[in-house]
């Protein structure tokens, strides 16, 4: 399918993070289960241990249909929405857009959402509210930090080679060319107003998704890179060359950044105090091994392709 992007649509693409696209993306994992990672292990055991109620939303993403309702993710309004930001954009969906939307997913077998989609929503945030709670949230640190690192890199393809060069790294069936972006896949797209909001994803599915109807920004939402370090354990054993070359300190301080981490992150995982991992952070750095990238007042490290060598 090929989404044609106007000058005005390629000049507002943008990227964003969305605490309710990865809730939604964890629950739509949780029910298909498809995938064994460690956060879904955990997930499931949580589970198992004191159950959510999901009345309203779990029929909207549970069951073999290819597809779900495109509503419970609308486009982030700002680069980094809290979940209460997210929610609100979610509860602001007109009622013929739900119904719409319901339509396409579950033909005429409409859930109760369709009766009364203003107190559904309201229902619904709720209850995606808490599942952020329970699923996401003790580990948004990480995952954020993933999100931010793989921004920062996108946003170095397009610096060094334009739109074509950030489009062809974003995922395999990802195409750029003077007729517009192409996507592997079937249908068509209604661009919705603006331009494409590109949203990075942690426990999505290996394949990219494109809104296809939407009210808000039409977004893309992609596999995350790093998200097969995403799960590992910080404190894994280190490359005994590593400790040999480094010292022990800094060796396990690189291994423990096989994931993008602030100093607090490294700090509480490595059991040391902050101004040791900056003090070890900041020799890494000079020598060309870490990396670092400043979002607001939050400061990511991550490794170079040097710094990786090591690990």
């Amino acid at each position: 399918m090929t989404i044609e992007l106007g000058v005005s649509e390629l000049a507002a693409t943008r990227f964003a993070l969305s605490p309710l696209s990865e809730t939604v993306a964890g629950l739509r994992s949780l029910g298909m289960r498809e995938r064994a990672t460690r956060w879904n292990r955990w997930a499931e055991a949580e589970l198992a241990r004191a159950p959510l109620d999901l009345t309203w939303t779990w029929p909207l993403l549970a069951g073999d249909r290819p597809g779900w309702p495109n509503f419970l993710v609308p486009a982030p309004a700002t680069a980094r929405p809290s979940i209460e930001d997210d929610l609100a954009a979610l509860v602001r969906t007109g009622p013929d857009d739900v119904r719409a939307s319901l339509r396409r997913v579950f033909g005429e077998d409409l859930p109760a959402l369709a009766a009364e989609p203003e107190r559904g929503l309201r229902v619904v945030a709720a209850e995606l509210r808490v599942a952020h709670d329970r699923l996401i949230a003790p580990h948004w640190p990480r995952i954020r930090a993933v999100h931010e690192a793989d921004v920062a890199y996108r946003a170095r393809m397009m610096a060094a080679g334009g739109a074509e060069r950030l489009f062809a790294g974003l995922h395999p069936s990802v195409r750029w060319s003077v007729s517009g972006l192409t996507v592997t896949g079937t249908g068509r797209v209604r661009l919705g107003p603006g331009g494409l909001v590109l949203v990075p994803m942690a426990l999505g599915p290996s394949n990219v998704l494109v809104k296809r109807h939407t009210a808000t920004q039409t977004t893309i939402r992609y596999p995350v890179r790093g998200s097969g370090e995403l799960w590992a354990d910080r404190t894994r054993p280190v490359v005994p060359g590593a400790i040999r070359l480094l010292g022990r300190a800094r060796a396990e301080l690189l291994a423990a950044l096989r994931v993008p981490a602030t100093t607090t992150d490294l700090a509480t995982a490595l059991g040391v105090t902050p101004s040791a991992v900056s003090h070890h952070l900041r020799v890494l750095r000079e020598n060309g091994l870490v990396a670092r990238e400043r979002t607001g007042r939050t400061v990511h490290y991550a490794l170079t392709p040097l710094g990786r060598s090591f690990t």
